[in-house]
């Protein structure tokens, strides 16, 4: 079991009618209804990021046929479209917020959708939601300097403790990008582990701090979904996303100013 390969599902928004900043990675309420209905019906069994890790850290046995289901960035959809259907199934799932996108005192005004609110929050999380961090204000990670890098794991930390109660123990980089120093400040911030995005299967030999997801998107129909679940054509759903990455790299190393870069998928 300990080389057991895992679908860590990455969505963002739920929502009907979404924004066009967040539309291609949001799904409708309809969609992530039928899905969990999948996994329910295939009989797979989700568990948390923190007890995934901790079951690999440990080498304990897995569930049958573990799967994850994460949300980035906090959107409001969340709580009004997918904790009913996570609650309906018994489902635990992970929420990983940036701290300065949710409704508040702590607010910046960069949400891009309609977000969360502490109270809400704080609701999923007594429902069985891991909250995770995912920052303070969503930048790049690897392109920030130590000084600032730390501010943002730190604050977002902070943050959640003070709204919760108890500090996140796991970490989603903001759109997937991380390197070695990033993923060293996010040890030493106190997470215990992180996800990235790269669209395969997650495995212990990947590292706490290197988890793979794969994307959901408003195009995954169900064909796709049930394909992605069983670990079937990840590689070939994801092939364009595969290079467009490999290019982009190219251009971020080169481009190393804030400012001048742009990422072009995977919030």
């Amino acid at each position: 079991m300990t080389d057991v390969r895992v679908p860590i599902l990455m969505y963002h928004a739920v929502a009907g009618d979404p924004s066009e900043a967040t539309r291609a990675l949001s799904v409708s309420p309809e969609a992530f209804a039928e899905q969990m209905a999948v996994l329910a019906d295939r009989g797979l069994t989700p568990v948390t990021t923190a007890e995934l890790a901790a079951h690999w850290r440990s080498g304990r046995p897995l569930p049958a046929r573990p799967v994850l289901v994460t949300f980035d960035d906090g959107y409001e959809g969340v709580h009004r479209h997918a904790l009913p259907v996570l609650a309906e199934r018994g489902f635990p799932a992970t929420l990983f917020v940036s701290t300065g996108w949710l409704r508040g005192p702590y607010d910046t005004g960069g949400g891009p959708d309609a977000m969360l609110d502490w109270d809400q929050v704080r609701e999923l999380a007594g429902a069985g939601v891991e909250i995770g961090g995912h920052s303070h204000s969503h930048p790049q990670l690897d392109q920030l300097d130590d000084r600032r890098l730390r501010s943002e794991l730190i604050l977002c930390k902070e943050i959640v403790s003070d709204q919760l109660g108890s500090a996140p123990a796991s970490f989603a980089y903001p759109y997937g990008y991380s390197s070695r120093r990033v993923r060293r400040a996010v040890r030493e911030t106190g997470y215990a582990q992180a996800l990235a995005v790269g669209n395969g299967l997650a495995r212990r030999a990947q590292g706490p701090y290197a988890l793979r997801r794969v994307t959901v998107r408003r195009s995954t129909d169900t064909a796709e979904f049930e394909r992605l679940v069983e670990g079937r054509g990840v590689a070939r759903s994801f092939a364009r996303d595969r290079a467009l990455t490999k290019g982009y790299a190219v251009v971020r190393r080169t481009r190393r100013a804030r400012g001048l870069i742009r990422p072009p998928t995977d919030r």
